[in-house]
């Protein structure tokens, strides 16, 4: 017979496996990016709502998990099961709204905790409103309660547990159902006569296969006159899916089972409950149960964890094709504007027209005015034309598609508004530039500086065109004091071109990178399986 293996180094392998697994992040909308996230958060429930504690506490009870879908009579058969109306069933839909978990009172410490179901606040009363829920100290919306409740009818080493619907209309409720399923040591799928060729049931079913945990099945409310067709029929659904030894139970349609309006009698459910409780008391049966469940969980890994790395590598491969999509087009424009200073693309329109009034129709102050826009212009085309071209190459991309990689437009104004601070911050170390060669000179009539800034900015901005703005630079500052000047300037024209370049391309890859999405996850999640593997 197979046993639980508890021992401390296999707890620390998994807790160490369980990080890496809540590491990963898939929020690039790719295809297969929404099942990444359910496997990763189907994985992580079971981890810690039921793998690690049921290693670490073998002796616990027995917890056994009723799900289905809306209108099977989860609540009714808990009811029936226990003795007693603990669980809340009625006409409205969903029925369960907070899940009920019953236990023996001497197992009330079990669960009062949070040694399963971490995540969910304990409450002792019954709220049958669900706005009281809302009230709950800690929480952030409905349906993060667990209400307990203890009844002696119940034996020890054995709990219920009553799950809100799988196919619930609320989100919160069917993302609940998926996580207290993941916390059972014994699943026990309910279905109707009426419901049980539907693909909410069948999901649970074959979820459950593929786990190997230990299962149930109840086919509830069927009527007297076709039991035995119903049954025949289901069962060879069963058989067909690879089912066929999963126990199964049929209760009958009686009036109490109408709306959860009553208890059904004990002989409608008397055949599960001394299945459960067998389970739950029978030492051998019951480490059976739970190594099979266990073990189950431990063997799907083998699967799970490689689809998340692939998965984990796919988004880190769209975020590669998004940065260098990125990197391609500001790479091209930062090239295209250098060739364009080159060229002396900037004096041009008004800045041109101010050269040729200057100094006698136009003052230095005037042309730099100019030639900073002229420049602030060439900039802001080229990040414009590089973002135009980053949303083309993005648009072939799905992975483009997440919110937080949206809102270009609203970020044009503000690059404009970045680019004119970045250019006249030029303008200002420019001019202090020209201040400190002016002062070199021993000169009694020293040139006007600002006058020295408008040559030295129009001679490296003018290309050909401002041939006599460095012999008119010569004649003020002399040779040496020309070149001087103009190297460095031209070595400050070029650290701040690119300084806005980069400053740019940063801002545009800024909310990508905020998505956190990098290679790690894929060999992490690989090695920890590695890890397990060999532990095991």
């Amino acid at each position: 017979m197979v046993t639980l293996d508890v021992r401390p180094q296999l707890l620390d392998t998994l807790s160490a496996l369980r990080d890496r697994v809540a590491a990963a992040r898939f929020p690039l909308p790719l295809a297969g990016a929404p099942r990444a996230r359910a496997n990763r958060d189907e994985l992580l429930a079971q981890l810690d709502d039921y793998l690690v504690p049921r290693l670490r506490h073998p002796e616990a009870p027995l917890l056994a998990v009723v799900g289905g879908s809306t209108g099977a009579g989860k609540s009714t058969l808990v009811n029936s099961l226990v003795g007693r109306r603990v669980s809340e069933a009625g006409v409205l839909r969903p029925t369960t709204r907070t899940p009920v978990l019953v236990c023996h009172p001497e197992d009330h410490h079990w669960f009062s905790a949070t040694r399963v179901l971490p995540g969910l606040t304990r409450v002792w009363t019954p709220h049958q409103d669900p706005v009281d829920d809302l009230m709950v100290p800690g929480r952030e919306g409905p349906g993060r309660v667990l209400r307990v409740e203890t009844v002696d009818t119940l034996p020890r080493g054995l709990a219920l547990l009553d799950a809100p619907d799988m196919d619930s209309l609320i989100a919160d409720n069917r993302v609940l159902a998926a996580q207290l399923i993941c916390a059972a040591d014994i699943w026990i799928m309910v279905t109707t006569a009426a419901r049980y060729a539907d693909a909410v049931p069948w999901h649970l079913l074959r979820t459950a296969k593929d786990y190997d945990v230990t299962l149930v099945t109840v086919l509830d409310r069927v009527p007297h006159q076709v039991v035995s067709e119903v049954s025949r029929q289901y069962g060879a659904l069963l058989t067909k899916a690879g089912l066929g030894d999963v126990p199964r139970f049929t209760v009958p349609e009686l009036p109490e089972s109408a709306w959860g309006a009553g208890l059904l009698p004990g002989t409608a459910v008397a055949a599960l409950r001394t299945w459960l409780v067998h389970h739950a008391q029978d030492s051998v049966a019951r480490q059976h149960v739970m190594a099979r469940t266990a073990h189950g969980v431990l063997d799907s890994l083998r699967s799970r964890l490689p689809e998340l790395a692939g998965a984990a590598a796919a988004q880190y491969a769209a975020a590669v094709r998004l940065t260098n999509a990125v990197d391609s087009a500001y790479d091209g424009e930062h090239a295209r504007v250098r060739g364009r200073l080159q060229s002396g693309a900037v004096l041009a329109g008004d800045a041109l027209k101010r050269w040729r009034a200057f100094p006698l129709d136009c003052t230095a102050g005037e042309l730099l005015n100019a030639l900073v826009e002229s420049l602030a212009a060439l900039l802001l085309c080229s990040v414009t034309a590089a973002d135009e071209r980053v949303d083309e190459a993005w648009r072939r991309e799905p992975a483009a598609g997440a919110p937080e990689l949206a809102g270009r437009e609203a970020s044009l104004e503000s690059a404009e508004h970045r680019i004119g601070l970045a250019v006249r911050r030029w303008r200002r170390e420019l001019e202090e530039y020209a201040e400190d060669e002016v002062r070199e000179l021993e000169r009694t009539a020293a040139p006007d500086s600002e006058s020295v800034a408008a040559l030295v900015a129009t001679a490296l901005l003018g290309g050909r065109r401002a041939r006599s703005a460095g012999e008119g630079l010569a004649e003020r500052l002399g040779a040496h004091g020309a070149l001087r000047l103009r190297d460095r300037s031209g070595r400050l024209l070029t650290e701040h071109v690119d300084r806005v370049m980069l400053a740019e391309r940063e801002r545009r890859l800024a909310p990508l990178d905020a998505l956190g999405v990098q290679p790690e996850p894929q060999a992490e999640l690989i090695a920890a399986l590695s890890v397990l593997q060999k532990e095991r």
